[in-house]
């Protein structure tokens, strides 16, 4: 796929095929800047090395199969990959900003017990081209401000083509977004974390969910080799006082983890490190037991970081009636196949 390829991958198909290398940049161009999606239209490219592109590489823009429709706003853009699979990103506009949650994997291998996306199982990854696309292809692209990596999928288990579509995001050859408008997420897989704090400057977000160890055990199996105590001993490494955020995803479980002996230990957890926390409202569903907590208890959880020096706010819930909200997305959970697509 022709979309989806780095300056210095084309760099180097251009110098294959003794092409000009200048030609790498003007491609770029189109594809990055200028969002065209047919190569006939890179018209200052001979016709030769337009003929030459087409014949090694198809476009890899497609557009969205199925939109869906909030009644807050929200839209939920349903994609086909290229392994004949099924994504979902959504699109949540508001007065200030206009989102796009993205996904990197079709499914998640994690497993996680409250989350739809895990309860899908794996099917595939997703390119850095199927990733962008996501973007590229939906109405709302001219309007965005923020990106976040929230979508179907756990990011570090995709992450060289995490990172490819990161540098194409970023890059004065690409979007030229700055890193600070997007929000990578993660389960904390600590080597691949650590390779992303050091070769990217976007956003890190930490879902954590339980600040014990047991307990986060048994519900995200990750805990079993990546213990939230160790993450966040590796993150302490690290000088979160610039303008990168560091956040940690707070998703409340009625009877479970909103209890006050997970205040105190959060606020142990969390001590000394600069970041915030989202607490999440849990949006039921179909193969899952837990029950979301109560808004007045979200907000007692809430008031008690805040006076304990720990930035932390109610993430707003959208799109829950289209099955968009946080932890919903799966095309086999709302019944998206193929053949009905």
């Amino acid at each position: 796929m022709l979309f989806g390829n780095t300056l210095s991958e084309l760099q180097i198909f251009c110098k294959a095929h003794g092409l000009p290398s200048f030609n790498a940049k003007q491609i770029c161009e189109w594809l990055y800047k200028k969002q065209i999606s047919n190569v006939d239209e890179m018209t200052n490219l001979s016709l030769k090395t337009r003929e030459l592109l087409k014949q090694h590489y198809d476009m890899g823009i497609s557009s969205p199969i199925d939109v869906q429709i909030s009644s807050d706003g929200t839209k939920k853009y349903l994609f086909k990959t290229q392994k004949n699979g099924l994504i979902e990103a959504v699109y949540m506009p508001s007065s200030e900003r206009h989102t796009l949650c993205i996904s990197c994997q079709m499914g998640c291998k994690m497993g996680c017990e409250f989350c739809a996306t895990g309860k899908q199982g794996f099917q595939h990854n997703l390119t850095a081209g199927e990733i962008l696309n996501q973007l590229q292809s939906i109405p709302e692209t001219a309007l965005m401000t923020n990106i976040v990596y929230m979508g179907m999928g756990e990011p570090f288990d995709n992450l060289n083509e995490v990172l490819k579509s990161l540098e194409i995001l970023t890059a004065d050859w690409g979007y030229a977004w700055s890193p600070r408008r997007i929000n990578v997420s993660t389960i904390g897989l600590i080597p691949e974390m650590e390779r992303f704090i050091n070769e990217s400057e976007c956003h890190l977000a930490i879902s954590l969910h339980s600040p014990f160890d047991y307990e986060r055990q048994k519900f995200m199996p990750i805990q079993n080799k990546y213990p939230i105590s160790n993450v966040v001993k590796t993150l302490k490494k690290y000088d979160w006082s610039g303008q990168r955020r560091l956040s940690f995803e707070y998703i409340m479980f009625a009877g479970i983890n909103d209890k006050h002996t997970h205040l105190d230990e959060l606020t142990k957890l969390l001590k000394g490190l600069f970041c915030r926390v989202n607490l999440i409202k849990y949006h039921s569903h179909a193969k899952s037991n837990f029950q979301p907590s109560s808004e007045e208890r979200m907000l007692e959880f809430r008031d008690y970081l805040s006076e304990h020096g720990i930035i932390c706010t109610v993430r707003q819930s959208r799109g829950e009636d289209i099955f968009a909200a946080c932890g919903l997305l799966s095309t086999i959970q709302t019944g998206r196949t193929l053949a009905n697509a």
